[in-house]
């Protein structure tokens, strides 16, 4: 797979040489702080070292080749994360942090409840592409590893946030007889993103294959679908899932609009 260079909406600062690893733990209480702030700083940095290393190499890259990408060594990496699986989640958190960004980025830039919808799915398909080995690395911690718990966690405050995002304009459709359905529809949606999404990034690069854009079109209709028909329903009265013009199919490649 040829991929795309690393994207540096990920960068925070310039990865720092590796030095100072094997810098002791100041015995004055007093610099305390400083030694905290020192390590913190430190972690970062082999954050993004590591990201880059998965980036070119693949997430079943061994951790002796990520620290060796990363000029360290693995005893560094796992003084810090404990071990691969510690790393894999402290990584998720970044990678994700900064695809919630992007996410709400795009849903404030969205002028109506369906280009909202659509712009956040581009969001998060375009940060996945960037570097799907980064994605796979961050989203396959082993299961029942001590890390586990920790990413499982991160990820469920990230699918909870982009749920609720995607909850807000599409709740503006319904009548108020119809909220309580919107509150099961945002994790169907998340659902359905991450598993349509995953399965467009592991898809072999051909004619076929949707572009991004595309792909994030034909996700974005499938979720609008069911808002809209519970939008029409509602304003049409309860007889309405008889005779409403959402339950005729659509002839010749017609669309139906979108607010």
């Amino acid at each position: 797979m040829n991929l795309p260079p690393a994207d540096q909406s990920f960068e925070r600062a310039v990865i720092a040489p590796p030095a100072h690893d094997d810098e002791p733990r100041p015995a004055v209480d007093g610099r305390a702080a400083r030694w905290a702030n020192h390590r913190e700083e430190r972690r970062r940095d082999l954050i993004r070292a590591a990201r880059h290393a998965v980036h070119r190499l693949g997430p079943e890259a061994p951790m002796d080749d990520i620290a060796a990408d990363a000029g360290t060594s693995k005893s560094v990496f796992y003084r810090y994360f404990g071990d691969k699986a510690g790393l894999q989640a402290a990584m998720g958190e970044v990678v994700l942090t900064r695809m919630q960004e992007r996410i709400a980025e795009a849903a404030r830039a969205a002028e109506s409840p369906y280009e909202g919808l659509r712009a956040m799915v581009t969001a998060y398909l375009g940060m996945a592409a960037s570097s799907p080995h980064v994605y796979e690395f961050v989203t396959r911690v082993p299961p029942g590893s001590q890390a586990d718990a920790e990413a499982g966690a991160a990820f469920g405050n990230f699918f909870g946030a982009v749920g609720g995002m995607i909850e807000e304009p599409m709740r503006r459709l319904l009548s108020p007889g119809r909220q309580d359905t919107i509150t099961f529809w945002p994790t169907a949606a998340m659902g359905l993103v991450r598993a349509a999404g995953e399965r467009w990034l592991e898809a072999p690069d051909d004619q076929t294959k949707p572009t991004l854009d595309a792909m994030a079109g034909l996700i974005a209709d499938w979720l609008y679908a069911g808002i809209a028909t519970e939008a029409e329903e509602s304003k049409a009265g309860p007889l309405a899932g008889t005779a409403s013009p959402s339950n005729a199919p659509l002839h010749n490649g017609e669309k139906k609009g979108k607010p």
